[in-house]
């Protein structure tokens, strides 16, 4: 399936470059590989970033809201010393 379609005459690379990645100066991407952000942290930035340019925003803040329970769930109940639980 071709990742680029036509929309109001123009180009777009649903893909690579959505709408939505590309609000602003840089991609919400390279934000987070530039402050060398974790898995978690950074998909609470993506959700909250991006919400308000895609579909459902408040889809969008809730996975923000899950990942951030994650977190704060780490953060409550870290892993003791020596591998244990």
């Amino acid at each position: 399936m071709e990742s680029i379609s036509i929309c109001e005459g123009k180009m777009k690379d649903e893909i690579n470059k959505p709408p939505h990645y590309t609000k602003g100066k840089i991609e919400v991407i390279d934000f987070i590989l530039d402050q060398n952000l974790d898995y978690i942290t950074g998909n609470i930035i993506k959700y909250i970033i991006r919400a308000p340019h895609k579909g459902s925003m408040v889809t969008d803040l809730r996975k923000a809201q899950w990942y951030l329970n994650l977190l704060l769930e780490q953060a409550c109940n870290p892993k003791k010393e020596g591998g244990e639980k």
